[in-house]
């Protein structure tokens, strides 16, 4: 999911998405961007192709990891519950209290 889609999914408009994220929502991110970071390092890519192909890779290790987590624990990790609790006013509401 792209960020943008994981913000709306969360319901969450400019805050920070990683201040939402559970614990191991957290976790399988920095699998995935150390992984690649890692990858990138050992197999030097040129380029864009050969940055998302070790990009992909990288992701496609924290989604397996995902899996096997979700298969143990018996739920999905990825909610749209928050971390925060936000309530938004709308701004007609804004500009009322002003």
């Amino acid at each position: 999911m792209k960020a943008s889609g994981y913000k709306e999914f969360k319901g969450i408009r400019k805050e920070s998405l990683r201040d939402n994220m559970s614990d191991l929502e957290l976790l399988l991110t920095d699998i995935g961007e150390v992984t690649t970071r890692e990858l990138a390092k050992e197999h030097k890519p040129f380029g864009l192709e050969a940055n998302k192909v070790v990009a992909k890779q990288g992701g496609q290790i924290a989604s397996n990891t995902k899996k096997d987590i979700e298969k143990k624990l018996g739920k999905k990790i990825v909610s749209s519950n928050n971390n925060l609790s936000y309530k938004y006013l709308e701004e007609k509401e804004k500009l009322e209290n002003k």
